[in-house]
């Protein structure tokens, strides 16, 4: 996950719950062959660690086909497990159950490590002085996932682009119909989740839309 790509990428993350295994991955692989996808992270709350393991696993070779870092929320042993490309740690995680430094030895070399900052500035330098390959912030809009998250500015996407050197992810509540403000702002990727399960066009459609805007946005390659 590089600093300022071409353009803003996409980050997928799955619905909360997935019951339909084979009709969930039959979907992801039409809405990752539509458009590149720069990540998918597998969220899964109040599902077993099993069924989570069985998910990755089906999951995987589709992520891999084509071209898409699989990262798993929360736990680094299930990362680890099934040879994910990497973890994203919330703070709570961060609190609870370990550090960054942590997280990096239980996972191959190279593999990605992502933190949620809220809105924090602070709590971005911290994670990336610890290590993080990514930050992310939000909730930029309301979201039907998160809806208790602190609101995060539009401002903070832009002063972190012009000022380090780690990709800024944003999240929360960006839909088709938004997700220009924030791809405007600054940020490197765009997290989604029901913006694009919940679209009412479609997943595949949703995703060639957000693709489309986030090409608008082409950014010069850093020298």
């Amino acid at each position: 996950m590089s600093k300022k790509p071409y353009s803003c990428q996409i980050y997928l993350i799955t619905p909360p719950q997935i019951d339909d295994l084979g009709a969930f991955t039959e979907l992801l692989g039409q809405v990752l062959a539509t458009a590149p996808v720069g990540c998918l992270q597998l969220r899964l709350k109040d599902t077993t660690r099993a069924r989570i393991v069985e998910i990755a696993g089906a999951l995987r070779p589709i992520t891999q086909a084509n071209d898409t870092a699989l990262i798993i929320n929360d736990d680094p042993g299930i990362a680890a497990e099934i040879g994910a490309d990497g973890v994203h740690l919330g703070q709570s995680d961060l609190r609870e159950i370990m550090d960054v430094k942590s997280a990096q030895e239980m996972l191959s070399p190279g593999s990605i490590i992502g933190v949620t900052c809220h809105n924090s500035k602070d709590l971005a330098f911290k994670a990336g002085s610890d290590g993080a390959h990514y930050v992310a912030f939000g909730s930029f809009f309301e979201s039907t996932t998160k809806p208790d998250a602190s609101p995060a500015d539009l401002e903070l996407l832009t002063w972190w682009h012009e000022t380090m050197e780690i990709p800024s992810v944003a999240i929360g509540g960006i839909t088709v119909e938004n997700a220009e403000l924030v791809i405007a702002a600054g940020a490197d990727f765009i997290a989604v989740s029901s913006g694009v399960w919940d679209y009412k066009k479609g997943a595949v459609q949703a995703v060639k839309q957000l693709s489309d805007l986030c090409a608008r946005y082409t950014r010069p390659q850093p020298v």
